[in-house]
């Protein structure tokens, strides 16, 4: 299922809390597809506490407790790491990432606390979510096969990687327009994971983040940027991702575009894709610097002279994106969507 739907899931199951409602969620994917982000998002969106459990790391005590005497009785001292919510907070997320790495022990442990809410006295907060992530087995990564008890007791959603998904987020998070440009222009490079090579880097949702950091640290430096790139998205994605880089030296002036002069649209299609993504980076600063509407209206004008047109409708579905349907009260978009009124737009 693409994340922008699991994100609706996620949210629709945290707020079910309070009614009672909840079943615990299982998010299966392969590594660096934005399984943890997805939840540290709707913990954030909520201001929740979000307890992030790894499983892997676990001993079967870590979870259990210890047990220590009380006069001719044993208790368990409950560990500090569990949701409490007088030191936590009456509602938040508890978040068993790692699952399917850990040590059949160690998941025993957790199938009382993940169907009954509880660990022997211990009892989970009455309005928190309870979500679990982990790899597949094809995934190369250290995995047990789950149990089928404790695999009944989550709904289960597979993990997929999808651009306009990602797009959004990149666009919110402030990832650098080249890279965003880039897999406008390659969209099958945002994830590339073949387990049967079993490669040390590879690119991913989350590995295309750091070449964004990369690129902020290294791109004044010609002779470090590549090997940088390569070691965060592997070698043929960091190549590429170089010469694409190297190649914007040719775009147009972006600011004229901004400030509606008449800028011709670049016919390598590459640069293309580029302009693209820089114009919604544009259009987003200068909503922030309260001279948005403007501006937007003049990216709409140039969207509107692309050769290609469904290229144009895609500048404007990203704008659309990032902004939201602020989009729609700017003038010049009506006449943007009157002149493309017979290309659909997809979500």
């Amino acid at each position: 299922m693409r994340p922008a739907y699991l994100l609706k899931i996620l949210d629709r199951e945290y707020r079910s809390t309070a009614a009672g409602h909840h079943t615990p969620v299982m998010l299966w994917g392969p590594p660096g597809v934005g399984k943890s982000q997805m939840v540290a998002q709707i913990a954030e969106r909520h201001k929740a506490p979000m307890i992030d459990i790894r499983l892997s790391q676990m001993e079967p005590s870590d979870l259990r407790g210890i047990p220590f005497r009380v006069d001719e009785r044993v208790e368990w001292a409950v560990p500090s790491l569990l949701p409490d919510a007088a030191r936590h907070g009456p509602s938040g997320i508890l978040f068993l990432d790692e699952i399917t790495s850990a040590p059949p022990s160690v998941s025993a442990a957790a199938y009382q606390l993940i169907l009954d809410r509880r660990l022997g006295d211990y009892q989970v907060p009455e309005h928190w979510a309870i979500v679990a992530a982990g790899n597949r087995q094809g995934d190369r990564g250290v995995t047990y096969a789950m149990p089928a008890p404790l695999a009944n007791r989550f709904s289960h959603f597979e993990v997929e990687t999808h651009l306009d998904d990602w797009v959004t987020w990149a666009y919110s998070a402030g990832i650098d327009e080249r890279v965003i440009g880039f897999l406008r222009f390659r969209p099958e490079l945002l994830f590339d994971f073949d387990p049967a090579h079993n490669p040390v880097a590879f690119p991913s949702p989350r590995s295309w983040e750091f070449a964004h950091r990369a690129l902020q640290k290294f791109q004044h430096d010609e002779d470090l940027l590549q090997g940088c790139l390569q070691a965060c998205v592997g070698p043929a994605a960091g190549i590429e991702l170089t010469a694409f880089v190297n190649s914007l030296e040719q775009m147009p002036d972006l600011d004229a575009i901004v400030r509606g002069e008449s800028v011709p649209v670049p016919e390598e299609i590459d640069l293309q894709y580029a302009v693209a993504a820089a114009l919604v980076g544009r259009a987003i600063r200068a909503r922030e610097e309260g001279d948005g509407a403007a501006a937007i209206g003049h990216i709409l004008t140039y969207a509107g002279r692309f050769r290609q047109r469904e290229m144009g409708v895609m500048l404007v579905s990203d704008l659309h994106r990032a902004l939201g349907n602020d989009l729609f009260s700017v003038p010049a978009f009506a006449d943007w969507a009157q002149a493309v009124a017979d290309v659909m737009l997809f979500d």
